[in-house]
């Protein structure tokens, strides 16, 4: 246990304007508390009272909501060579008894740590490259969603018109009918109401032009990125520029993963026991990261169409009497299995060895 390796604990409550703090000794018993600022003066206070408090050089600082409000602490923390841990808020559970404060959470984070396996420590995701890959998905998802919502406003308002709108309303957006909308005039002697319909409709074909340059050069970003993080990765069948960066964001680097069965745990593919009497199965894992779980699927559904081997593959297991679902189950594990190496191997320093002189 992480308590039979280091000399005190800090457990941190964290909250948009300040910070409840804890430091605890191995046994969970109380040191000292105290409440900071959450900027950059309250870090420096912190860090000069653990060293202050502190019994011993092993010291680890468990903090709530590293990658929102304990995200400016967590890095401090980790530049003055503190082991960072992320700590989940308590469940209802661990609260029973105990009530609801700064003060007790502080505490319970700092109990959470002292519980935790040494060789399997949370650790917090890692900055640089892989935060900006995760504000490029941020942004495309919003770009995503706005497309599909303008698209859809687009289509109904091209409804309401002439047969030669309806009919465009029926095809494919492109590019060039979008630029068409874009440049058309309104009608002579129009009404209020055609005049409108046909401002708008100009704004929604402009705007989703626009969205999809944006889209295209997020895309570009990403790909760039990802090639200079794991070179290759996306040379490989069904993972394209989005869902490698999503995956990198996932696995963060390499060591926050012990291995491939966890990675496929975090990943929501590892199967999960389904069996019943003379039933022996597995089913899919609903549950854990969502959205490396969703590009996982992605790349099954891609491989599934337009890999060869996988095709065989498929064929192979439906002949064996296997369901098109435990089919994709069995394929996004060996896809998680896949990605977690390839990351691991391009994602490691490598040291490098003296040469003879």
């Amino acid at each position: 246990m992480l308590a039979e390796c280091i000399d005190a604990v800090v457990g941190v409550d964290t909250h948009r304007d300040t910070h409840e703090v804890e430091i605890a000794s191995p046994t969970g018993t109380p040191i000292a508390s105290i409440t900071i600022s959450n900027d950059s003066s309250g870090f420096a206070e912190l860090l000069a009272w653990i060293f202050e408090h502190a019994p011993g050089p092993r010291v680890a600082v468990s903090i709530e909501g590293t990658r929102s409000y304990g995200a400016g602490l967590a890095r401090a923390v980790t530049a003055a060579g503190l082991l960072v841990l992320e700590c989940e808020q308590p469940h209802r559970k661990a609260r029973r008894g105990k009530g609801k404060s700064d003060p007790i959470d502080a505490h319970l984070a700092g109990l959470t740590a002292l519980r935790l396996d040494a060789d399997r420590l949370p650790t917090p995701r890692a900055d640089g490259d892989r935060e900006a890959l995760r504000i490029l998905l941020g942004a495309r998802s919003e770009l995503t969603t706005t497309t599909t919502g303008q698209t859809n406003r687009l289509r109904a308002l091209l409804l309401g018109g002439d047969d030669t709108e309806r009919q465009t309303a029926r095809g494919a957006l492109t590019d060039a009918t979008l630029a068409s909308l874009a440049r058309r005039r309104g009608p002579r002697e129009a009404s209020r109401e055609q005049a409108v319909r046909h401002a708008e409709i100009r704004r929604l074909a402009t705007a989703l032009r626009e969205t999809a340059r944006a889209l295209k050069a997020n895309r570009t970003q990403l790909q760039a990125i990802v090639d200079e993080l794991a070179p290759g990765l996306t040379d490989r069948p069904g993972i394209g520029p989005v869902s490698a960066a999503q995956a990198i964001v996932s696995f963060s680097h390499p060591g926050r993963c012990r291995n491939d069965a966890a990675f496929a745990a975090l990943a929501g593919t590892s199967p999960l026991e389904a069996s019943s009497g003379r039933t022996v199965r597995h089913r899919l894992n609903r549950g854990d990261d969502r959205a490396l779980n969703r590009a996982i699927h992605t790349i099954a559904l891609t491989r599934m169409r337009c890999c060869e081997k996988t095709r065989a593959y498929v064929a192979r297991r439906t002949a064996q009497g296997k369901t098109p679902r435990e089919i994709r189950r069995c394929l996004k594990r060996y896809i998680a299995r896949q990605l977690y190496r390839t990351l691991t191997t391009a994602m490691t320093p490598t040291t490098a060895t003296p040469t003879d002189a």
